[in-house]
């Protein structure tokens, strides 16, 4: 059964994480990942920072539920929609960057995944009032983003020394990614908010196609064949377990679980 509440999604993170570790599969990168922005969009529920928290914990489950669902589907030799797919494939194979997965997963959620649950949550003339609140996500994501590097470079100190020199993916292209991805989003959700269901399903299969397309790109980016991502792919840790600790380490469990 989905969770219904934040608490449990936190707790269904948790479960996917323990796996992850004891299977040592890949996909708890993403997981793991995720749990932290699921823990600060709770603090920051309960600290007022959105205009309707209520409403913004229900974008929050809706919107991972979307997450958990595509697992549980992929997990049980079912499958999820084209872009978790991608995701999740990969995370079973070997020759994928830590900051590839981790990619491959925020596409999957942000450009297929949010602005299906905002629309949802916000339907109709709705939409408009959940504007502020959606946007202020993304200074929740950019605060969390030097804790994600200082991870990875961490479990790959090859990619943290190209990183602090600024010869790799560095804080301004990851933002203006994400800000873009967000901004996709949002008029994703504007479209899906303004017609029914029957008419939602096209328009969700345009964005799974979209996101598709960007999870090849980002899988085999024009760097794949420099001798820089070798590099990095080599030295990186190779212990799936430390990995996700470190990840999960930025939201220890015991201070987010009520």
């Amino acid at each position: 059964m989905l969770p219904t509440t934040i608490d449990q999604v936190i707790d269904r993170l948790d479960g996917i994480i323990d796996t992850a570790r004891s299977k040592r599969t890949r996909d708890g990168f993403f997981a793991a990942l995720y749990r932290t922005v699921t823990c600060t969009v709770k603090d920051g529920i309960a600290a007022g920072q959105f205009d309707d928290g209520e409403r913004m914990a229900r974008l929050d489950v809706v919107f991972a539920n979307r997450y958990l669902e595509a697992w549980d589907h992929y997990r049980r030799g079912n499958r999820p929609t084209s872009a978790w797919q991608y995701s999740f494939e990969v995370a079973d194979r070997q020759q994928a960057l830590v900051l590839q997965h981790l990619l491959l997963g925020m596409n999957a959620h942000i450009n297929l995944d949010l602005g299906i649950a905002a629309a949802a949550v916000a339907p109709g003339a709705r939409f408009p009032g959940l504007e502020r609140d959606f946007v202020s996500i993304n200074r929740i994501l950019q605060e969390l983003l030097d804790g994600v590097q200082d991870a990875i470079g961490d479990v790959s100190p090859v990619f943290g020394v190209l990183d602090r020199l600024g010869l790799w993916f560095d804080e301004s292209i990851c933002n203006f990614s994400m800000r873009r991805a967000r901004g996709a989003a949002w008029e994703a959700g504007t479209r899906l908010s303004i017609v029914d269901q029957t008419a939602q399903v096209p328009l969700i299969a345009e964005l799974d196609a979209d996101a598709t397309r960007l999870a090849g790109l980002i899988h085999h980016p024009l760097i794949v064949n420099n001798p820089l991502f070798e590099w990095v792919y080599r030295a990186e840790a190779d212990s799936i377990p430390i990995i996700i600790d470190r990840l999960y380490a930025t939201c220890p469990r015991t201070s987010t679980i009520s």
